[in-house]
């Protein structure tokens, strides 16, 4: 999109789980790269990096930030209220910094009426990249199985309404060598869109099992009605859109809609992605 542009591949979210694997991973293979972050002095120390400061709101800052640079990994913003229009300030300023091609970190199976609420503002963030101008790739990650015992409570059960659906979680690991290796040849997945899943559905209970069998103590699963997930997770006074999404979370996999398995990570890296099984006991 501009002479100006360069092989330098810009990186948000370098000082997180994810981002923080992909920097690392290109930094291995000889990437010459931007590291954006809100707060630079916690950005990773790589050979090949320069770090900069920025904010998705901050549009002026992202676009001179960003010139100069060919690809671009956005990994979506905090999840706020706000986060749909942060999302879109930050791509308008990277298509008019010259970037021509950017990486999302989506969601699996964004569509304008998921279940899951957030899922729903990863789709409009990417109807916005497809009008930017830019060309994309869109990641769209099933729930991440790193996060699954934390879901679990003080009293070892694992709570929410999921009924008997399953969901094919996937790990960050996993996710993370997929952007490596789709930002390293981007011109090979232009217009793509990836379901990044592991290798099998689980339901609720057989994560609990799973959990259990892990850390060698009980743990359950207790299906909630749609009044006790939102009774029980009150006592956090968070406001109602946060809520909508955490109790989502649970009814989005009760619906089937999460349950697919794709073979896109084995197909992008050329190895088979982890189960939770494995990751448990790596962990």
């Amino acid at each position: 999109m501009t002479e100006a542009s360069t092989d330098r591949i810009a990186v948000t979210g370098s000082t997180g789980a994810v981002g923080g694997v992909v920097a690392k991973r290109l930094a291995d293979a000889g990437a010459s790269q931007l590291l954006l972050a809100r707060t630079p002095a916690r950005a990773p120390q790589l050979p090949g990096c320069v770090v900069a400061p920025f904010s998705y709101t901050d549009r002026a800052a992202s676009t001179a930030a960003l010139r100069g640079t060919r690809t671009l990994f956005m990994v979506s913003a905090a999840e706020s209220e706000s986060r749909l229009d942060e999302h879109k300030a930050f791509i308008d300023a990277a298509a008019e910094a010259g970037v021509e091609h950017v990486v999302y970190t989506s969601f699996f199976g964004a569509s304008p009426d998921s279940t899951f609420t957030l899922a729903r503002d990863h789709h409009a963030t990417e109807e916005h990249l497809k009008a930017s101008g830019m060309t994309w790739t869109f990641l769209r990650d099933n729930f991440y199985m790193d996060v699954m015992p934390m879901f679990v409570g003080d009293d070892g059960v694992l709570r929410g309404p999921a009924g008997d659906g399953r969901v094919s979680i996937v790990s960050r690991a996993d996710v993370a060598a997929v952007a490596s290796s789709v930002l390293l040849a981007p011109d090979a997945h232009r217009e793509a869109t990836y379901d990044l899943t592991g290798p099998e559905a689980l339901t609720a209970t057989e994560i609990a099992a799973a959990i259990a069998h892990a850390r060698g103590t009980a743990v359950t699963f207790h299906d909630e009605s749609l009044e006790e997930a939102y009774e029980s997770r009150a006592k956090w006074g968070a406001p109602a859109w946060q809520n909508d999404a955490w109790v989502s979370t649970y009814t989005a996999i009760a619906s089937g809609e999460l349950s697919l398995v794709s073979d896109d990570v084995e197909r992008v890296t050329g190895r088979p992605p982890l189960s939770f099984a494995e990751y448990l006991a790596g962990a």
